[in-house]
């Protein structure tokens, strides 16, 4: 039922949110989390990103507390609240090892669950899902705002994040527009440098030279925007579509001039190998640019440096 489903995914979340109780997850503990949450039945690809973003990063008190409150409100019954209880201490207990932050939030989501009986908590949701309403919306972010970039391009939705918590500082030149298409043309870049397995320090020089040069940033604005689409590309990139986004939010002569930057960082490691030049073709053709410019951009690159 949509019901037990919806029920499900807030929990899920609780469970989430738990797990980043000491703000830190290695990548076992990551993939552990990934293991258990995936095979909640009927799951399905949306559902699945949407829990996913929560897992990508620490989940602080505020929302947090927001995730209890989803949850609480969607528990209907005495029932449903056992059931949610009972799963939680299973999950959390799971590994044998619980500190006392980990039992003093699962307290919480007692506590949050069980404020009242089945019969009361049914009379009071009309009295307080305005007021609740308005504690979703200013207790903490709300990462599914930012869910579709989450999906489409990993590199804008951490440079989003970043931005938003001050760790990233950016020119005032720079509208949502700009840093769009900075975060797919980086993410284009990394998807080039990455070809062979291994992105190289002169790769990642030219990454952060060319987002430098394009967008205006600092030195470590533009090293910390490669580095992130260095992180991100191996896994969470989608080529096609970052190529097809970057077209639309490009004019010919940005795609032509982009077209010799991918030439560049591929040569950055001292050679652009044939499996690079291909790669190239193929955005090339995506961005619609005529076998001409395809070759004028390759030919921006020393004879020496080009297999091809």
């Amino acid at each position: 039922m949509a019901e037990d489903m919806e029920l499900i995914m807030k929990l899920a979340k609780v469970v989430i949110a738990s797990a980043w109780a000491d703000d830190d997850l290695t990548p076992e503990e990551v993939n552990s989390l990934k293991d258990l949450l995936f095979h909640i039945p009927k799951l399905d690809a949306q559902q699945w990103a949407e829990l996913d973003i929560y897992i990508d990063s620490p989940v602080g008190p505020k929302e947090r507390d927001r995730l209890i409150e989803d949850l609480r409100r969607a528990v209907h019954s005495r029932a449903d609240r056992q059931i949610a209880i009972d799963a939680l201490e299973s999950l959390i207990r799971a590994d044998g090892v619980v500190d006392e932050r980990e039992t003093a939030f699962l307290e919480e989501v007692k506590e949050s669950l069980g404020t009242a009986g089945s019969g009361m908590l049914g009379g009071l949701r009309g009295l307080v899902d305005s007021a609740v309403d308005r504690r979703s919306q200013a207790a903490g972010p709300n990462r599914e705002a930012y869910l579709e970039d989450f999906v489409k391009n990993r590199v804008f939705y951490t440079l989003r994040r970043k931005l938003d918590s001050g760790e990233l500082k950016l020119s005032g030149d720079l509208d949502e527009g700009d840093l769009r298409k900075m975060a797919l043309a980086a993410g284009l870049m990394a998807h080039i440098a990455d070809l062979d397995g291994v992105v190289e320090d002169g790769e990642r020089e030219a990454m952060a030279a060319a987002v430098e040069e394009g967008w205006g940033l600092s030195e470590a604005g533009a090293h910390l925007v490669a580095e992130i689409a260095v992180t991100k590309t191996a896994a969470d990139l989608d080529f096609f579509r970052l190529t097809r986004e970057f077209y639309g939010a490009t004019q010919p002569d940005e795609r032509r001039a982009f077209a010799r930057v991918l030439f560049q960082v591929a040569a950055a490691d001292g050679s652009v190998s044939f499996d690079e030049t291909e790669a190239i073709r193929s955005i090339t053709r995506i961005l619609k640019l005529t076998h001409k410019e395809f070759i004028d951009a390759k030919l921006s690159i020393p004879s020496d440096l080009r297999s091809t």
